[in-house]
């Protein structure tokens, strides 16, 4: 399951109040464009980084199982749903609708919960980006330095530049160095979730949906 950043205006404000005498007294490091303006494609950073690998792979692998967990559910209740239906010629009406309303509220606890896995993830992959960002940015914060530079902006919110001012690759390089891929402090885990949480940005992602054929 692919992870993208939502936009964010990378327009850093990393002008800081005072910031100006600080890049005057700094020595400019070997590589750095000397520039006003800087731009930097942050889908890529993220992407990119050794960080954000990290979190693609461990997405991928909880969005594949809670998949294959709804598969089962899917299966289970399919045949369970069979069942119900091939035993109502035999079963008294009243206890068969009791029976069938149980199996409909069984179905829906169940998909509340696997909704909630899916959230969960989501969720668990925007604090990871919220994370990455935080991190992320005193080291932006000083390629500005380096540079002179008074803003960084988002490379997609800019009409036109110049590609030297483009410092994705050096910023890459130098998360890399500084951060890794999160090491120990890395969370993997969705934790425990609740199949009454709502949903409070309304497109949590959900692999696969449980979808259990209609009662004749």
């Amino acid at each position: 399951m692919r992870v993208w950043l939502r936009p964010v205006s990378l327009a850093l404000g990393l002008a800081l109040a005072g910031a100006a005498p600080a890049i005057a007294q700094e020595s400019v490091r070997p590589g750095v464009v000397q520039s006003a303006i800087l731009t930097v494609e942050f889908d890529r950073l993220f992407a990119e980084s050794a960080y954000g690998q990290r979190v693609s792979e461990m997405l991928d692998e909880q969005g594949a199982s809670i998949a294959a967990e709804n598969r089962r559910i899917e299966a289970d209740l399919t045949a369970e749903e069979r069942d119900l239906t091939e035993k109502r010629s035999t079963l008294d009406p009243v206890e068969f609708r009791k029976l069938a309303e149980a199996f409909d509220e069984k179905v829906q606890a169940l998909r509340r919960e696997q909704d909630a896995k899916a959230r969960a993830l989501g969720n668990l992959s925007e604090e990871h980006r919220r994370q990455f960002l935080a991190q992320a940015e005193p080291i932006l914060g000083g390629l500005m330095r380096e540079a002179g530079a008074a803003v960084i902006l988002d490379k997609r919110s800019v009409f036109l530049s110049a590609d030297v001012i483009d410092i994705t690759e050096t910023a890459i390089s130098r998360i890399d160095d500084q951060i890794g891929d999160g090491g120990d402090n890395f969370r993997d885990d969705i934790g425990e979730v609740s199949a009454s949480e709502p949903d409070p940005s309304g497109d949590g992602a959900v692999p696969a949906p449980i979808v259990v054929p209609p009662k004749e």
